[in-house]
């Protein structure tokens, strides 16, 4: 059984950093993308950031570009999102998610259970 486990989310004040972590299990990993979804209080939830097993990445929100770096650790199949420049708008609960390489991030095959980041002014 697939498992996503996600750690590092918190609270900390705007123009802190904090990293999280997605830690997947229970299959191979080495067909599957990983990334990062967000969702704010009210909002829909949006694709932040994927990467592919050799370490391609992308980036979907031009809000975070510069700031946020994905990264990927295959041995571990650990994903991660270090944050830096943090602001309130970035609040959210910040889901992990694996998708079939050749699949859109619209097609998510596996999610985590998510862990909340929040931005204090």
């Amino acid at each position: 059984q697939v498992q996503l486990v996600e750690s590092g989310g918190g609270l900390v004040q705007a123009g802190g950093s904090l990293r999280v972590s997605c830690a997947a299990s229970g299959r191979t990993f080495s067909s599957y993308d990983m990334g990062w979804f967000r969702q704010a209080p009210g909002k829909e939830r949006e694709f932040v950031a994927g990467i592919t097993l050799s370490g391609s990445s992308t980036y979907n929100l031009d809000s975070v570009k510069g700031r946020f770096t994905i990264s990927r650790d295959n041995a571990k199949n650990t994903v991660y999102l270090q944050m830096h420049s943090l602001k309130p708008e970035d609040t959210a609960v910040y889901y992990c998610a694996v998708k079939l390489r050749g699949n859109n991030w619209s097609t998510i095959n596996y999610w985590g259970q998510g862990t909340q980041v929040t931005v204090s002014s």
